[in-house]
């Protein structure tokens, strides 16, 4: 369950898109369409790895045009398959506390990706938790819109290659 959406504290994407919530599901949970969409061109996902399970790793490691690698280790909290994915870089795979952050940004959140289904498509939520404002605040003016609106959008167009 999720606690209520606070603006102060949190951030959220929410668009309803011409995909199917199965499909946006397989982009979110298979390495091999992950590292196709999941940070905006022209950086890309140097390596990924997904263990779909509570406790299990969730990793990216996203690389810039220049070379330089920024690595995202998490741990995934909650999966309810074709609806919701929460997961957190406070944590470690198998719950363990992080001693520091493990992410280029070195940013603490918890992300929820909710998927319903809409019409023939699919209402799509993103909702990053942070622990004040000054994170919410530095996360946005990273450009956490531009940036999340321009992965969906890749997702949507890599959706019609996902089976």
């Amino acid at each position: 369950m999720m606690n209520k959406f606070n603006p102060e504290l949190d951030l959220m994407l929410e668009r309803v898109v011409d995909v199917k919530p199965e499909i946006i599901w397989k982009a979110w949970t298979k390495v091999e369409h992950l590292k196709k969409w999941f940070v905006p061109a022209p950086w890309t996902i140097a390596d990924c790895e997904v263990d779909l399970r509570p406790g299990g790793i969730f990793k990216t490691i996203m690389q810039s045009p220049e070379g330089e690698k920024f690595p995202n280790v998490g741990c995934y909290l909650e999966i309810i398959e074709n609806k919701k994915l929460v997961w957190t870089d406070l944590l470690l795979p198998g719950y363990r506390p992080a001693a520091k952050l493990e992410s280029g940004a070195d940013l603490a959140f918890t992300a929820t990706v909710l998927m319903e289904p809409h019409g023939k498509g699919t209402k799509y939520q993103a909702i990053v938790m942070h622990k004040n404002a000054q994170d919410r605040k530095r996360h946005e003016e990273m450009g956490f819109q531009d940036g999340w609106g321009k992965c969906l959008d890749q997702l949507v167009a890599l959706a019609p290659q996902i089976r």
